[in-house]
């Protein structure tokens, strides 16, 4: 294989390289005869030297005026026991019969030292018939180097495995081994004289003699160049350019060596390469993931087009949600959801083919079908087996013709040994099809695909058990006290199983009061929630002793250790406690350790000034508790004007990642703040889901939040819970509570019971007149009998009438069963019987007993 002179290079004269012209006197010739210098030496009959050329003074160093009319013998060394003369009158004898002689002799160089030389001698007569003798001298060193020189190459063109040629500076083939007539399939005598052009195909001649015109023209080599073969294959050719030792170019030497099979090694290390890195690009692609349909997109996008043109992923649909794997594998009928598809373009036909949530059932003798029931991939390698993959006159299969798909491939999405469903990717127009490697390597990628829905359909479970668990430890209901408007919203997080332990609460207190709670346990997981589940029960049970919020607080974490999972888990909880009245419109507050809430006040004009309230921070629940250490806890009163509305959250709602929780709170402020009409609490709750916990994500778009206690709709990878409670703030209706004050006195219970029976008439609530009056005297005499004190009457009007009588005696009331000869103890078991339900609170000074009587109607 060789270099041809085309259009390009063809026709161009060896003085054009050199920069002379032939013909030229100035030319100068460079042979062999220059590198091997012969010296002519002319002798006479009786043995003198007549004529010596430069040549031969080279090779002996014998100047022609020291040499001219001496005996030849002058030159000769001894060679054994023959002297310079008994040689040269051998050598004469054997030319007078013979005519010629040859030989390799020993003379001596004029410096002293022997040069061996051979000599080619012959007889000549002139026209007299005078003889002479006349001797061609070489030095047998530089000869014998020539000799080896030129056996070598022709040794190296001999028996080369390589393909060598030379070429003239025409770019004609001078000579050529078998090795390249083999791979040219052309025989030698047919390469010699011509060029490229005429042994080679067009294309490969055109890009070979371009080559050769840059090395000969620039002198570069060029080493391992691969062009393509006549057969098919590849070729590695190098060529490089032929000068003399006077620097004149003589042509161009070239090596070829067939590389097919190194080529074909190479792209086998290619493609395994591409494969892995598919593999690798898959299991990046489906990782992280732990949704059913996000899994399914998310591999149909890996696939194409980087390995497919189309690409389907079908799932049998009760997996989509977490449903349980099927007992063996699915019949051929066994309808499928697709959830993942990915083309390379878009169009009808492309929607015709692949459609994200169509359901679809296969034959059971189709090709799909097949590969349902038996978990066997199946490869379509043509289009006319295509058109009959699944039943005549398929929407799909015609679809996919119009495409101009020529191979699909079928293979299982397997879990546990069980087929969940079907990937199914195809080749179109300019795309190889597939082969059985491409197969192995889907059935990879569908096995890799088959754990992660499996993992996912497990999550899914586990998550929806998790979070019914955690609704179920959520409030159901919300009661509406009066003077009070309440909204919520509960967010949980979109990590896998991985439900936290955030809560709320709206807890009805004696006297209309109202207790708003939030929390949050530290962690997540079904632990966190069982935690936060008694946790907020502990909190309910405290709250009906009517304890002011720093005393609820530390009490709580007195428990911690009881609440706690074991030693080795530890409470460690956040927690906001709230108390408001609305007859006296005051809220008093104390926090463990939790973010501070927000008050919103009526703005004139509309909308609400916005402020955090600030508290003492409190140590969190489970710090220095269990009796360990005591955890101080602060309570705060404010007095808080109608409308005013008190805002608690947890921190899921306005953390963000690398971000100081203090932007986050300024953040929900200004939003809260923000002048506009004035919302309902419903929408505002709203509003700052949407905004919070999705619009602020990435690639998700803003959409109100559902009312209730918990929904949907938090952008995926948001790992904490949200929790938001609203409390409007507002005070009892006018003339709906009445209070007395009464001195310790024989008239204290009359006067009591008169004015009691007085404002239930003014209220039009004769029918409880009778019982509230009974109870009121039995309360206000006991405490006239213990506390020898002032006592203080108070009555509210709400959805039931509360009664509350208190005095200084710190000391709540027993109740006692009572015999027959007791004169007294009978008042509190009748309070207990009678009321809806009653209780005790200790105040600042002292303790008030109250109850309460369902209203009429």
């Amino acid at each position: 294989m060789a270099d041809t002179a085309g259009p390009e290079g063809a026709a161009r004269p060896p003085g054009d390289l050199d920069g002379t012209a032939p013909g030229s006197s100035h030319e100068t010739v460079s042979s062999l005869l220059d590198t091997l210098h012969v010296g002519v030496v002319m002798i006479d009959a009786r043995g003198r030297v007549q004529l010596w050329s430069p040549a031969a003074e080279e090779i002996l160093g014998w100047p022609p005026g020291r040499l001219a009319g001496r005996q030849v013998e002058t030159l000769l060394a001894p060679t054994g026991a023959d002297t310079p003369a008994e040689l040269a009158r051998g050598i004469y004898d054997t030319l007078r019969s013979d005519r010629t002689w040859r030989g390799v002799l020993h003379a001596r160089h004029l410096e002293g030292h022997r040069v061996e030389i051979e000599i080619r001698a012959a007889l000549l007569h002139d026209g007299h018939g005078t003889a002479y003798c006349v001797a061609s001298i070489a030095e047998t060193g530089r000869l014998r180097s020539i000799e080896q020189d030129l056996a070598a190459l022709g040794a190296l063109f001999d028996s080369s495995p390589l393909g060598i040629a030379l070429f003239d500076t025409e770019l004609r083939y001078l000579r050529v081994n078998e090795a390249l007539a083999r791979l040219n399939r052309l025989p030698v005598r047919d390469h010699v004289g011509r060029t490229v052009y005429e042994t080679l195909p067009p294309d490969m001649a055109a890009e070979i003699q371009r080559l050769q015109n840059v090395v000969l023209r620039t002198g570069r080599p060029i080493v391992d160049m691969v062009t393509s073969a006549p057969d098919g294959g590849a070729r590695s050719a190098s060529y490089s350019r032929l000068t003399d030792d006077l620097g004149h170019v003589l042509g161009l030497s070239c090596t070829v060596m067939d590389v097919s099979e190194r080529r074909h090694a190479l792209a086998k290390i290619e493609r395994a390469r591409q494969r892995l890195a598919l593999l690798d690009h898959v299991g990046v692609a489906l990782g992280d993931l732990l949704d059913v349909p996000r899994i399914a997109r998310a591999l149909a996008y890996a696939l194409v087009p980087r390995f497919a043109d189309y690409a389907g992923v079908m799932l049998i649909g009760p997996l989509v949600h977490g449903g349980d794997l099927p007992a063996t594998d699915p019949g051929a009928g066994t309808p499928l959801l697709q959830l993942g598809v990915a083309a390379k373009q878009r169009g009808p036909a492309v929607e015709r083919m692949l459609r994200a949530g169509q359901d679809i059932a296969f034959e059971p003798r189709s090709h799909f079908g097949r590969t349902l029931s038996t978990g066997e991939p199946h490869l379509i390698e043509s289009q006319e087996e295509l058109r009959v993959a699944t039943y005549p006159g398929d929407p799909k299969v015609q679809a996919a013709l119009d495409l101009g798909v020529h191979s699909l491939l079928i293979a299982p999405l397997r879990a546990r040994g069980i087929v969940l469903g079907l990937l199914v990717i195809s080749r179109a127009d300019g795309r190889d099809p597939f082969d059985r490697d491409d197969m192995t390597l889907t059935m990879d990628v569908a096995d890799r695909a088959g754990t992660s829905l499996d993992n996912a359909r497990l999550y899914a479970r586990e998550r929806e058990g998790a979070l019914m668990l955690q609704r179920s430890l959520l409030p159901q209901r919300v009661p509406a006290p009066p003077g009070v408007g309440v909204a919520y919203r509960y967010v949980p997080g979109s990590t896998g199983t991985e439900v936290g332990g955030d809560w709320f609460d709206v807890i009805p207190l004696a006297g209309g009061r109202v207790a708003f709670v939030v929390g949050d346990v530290v962690g997540h997981g079904l632990r966190a929630a069982a935690t936060m589940g008694r946790l907020r029960t502990a909190v309910r049970t405290l709250a009906g002793l009517d304890l002011p919020p720093d005393e609820l607080l530390r009490r709580v974490n007195d428990l911690a250790d009881d609440l706690a999972q074991g030693p080795d888990d530890p409470l460690m909880a956040t927690c906001l406690y709230a108390v408001h009245d609305p007859s006296t419109r005051r809220c008093t507050l104390a926090k463990a350790g939790h973010l501070p809430p927000l008050l919103l006040r009526p703005r004139q004009g509309g909308g609400w000034h916005a402020d955090a309230v600030e508290l003492p921070s409190g140590a969190p629940l489970g710090v220095g508790g269990g009796g360990v250490e005591t955890a101080a806890f602060e309570s705060v009163e404010l007095e808080v004007e109608e409308g005013a509305v008190l805002v608690l959250y947890t921190d899921g709602l306005v953390e963000r990642r690398g971000e100081d929780i203090t932007v986050g709170i300024e953040r929900l402020r200004a939003l809260l703040g923000a002048e506009r009409p004035e919302p309902t609490l419903e929408d505002a709750c709203d509003e700052v889901v949407a905004t919070l916990l999705i619009s602020e994500a990435p690639g998700t778009s803003r959409a109100p939040h559902p009312p209730g206690p918990s929904g949907s709709g938090r952008p995926p990878g948001s790992a904490d819970d949200a929790a938001l409670l609203m409390a409007k703030l507002g005070g009892l209706p006018e003339g709906s509570s009445a209070s007395w004050t009464f001195s310790a006195g024989s008239y204290a219970v009359r006067r009591a019971r008169a004015a009691v029976r007085d404002a239930l008439l003014d209220w039009g609530l004769d029918a409880v007149v009778d019982e509230a009056v009974l109870l009121v005297s039995e309360l206000v005499t006991n405490s006239l009998r213990y506390a020898h004190g002032p006592v203080g009457v108070r009555m509210v009007r709400g959805t039931s009438l509360l009664v509350e009588v208190s005095d200084p005696l710190p000391d709540p009331p027993r109740v006692r069963n009572a015999t027959e000869e007791d004169e007294g103890g009978r008042g509190i078991q009748l309070v207990a019987r009678e009321s809806r339900r009653w209780g005790t609170r200790h105040g600042a000074l002292g303790k008030t007993v109250w109850f309460e009587l369902p209203l009429p109607g």
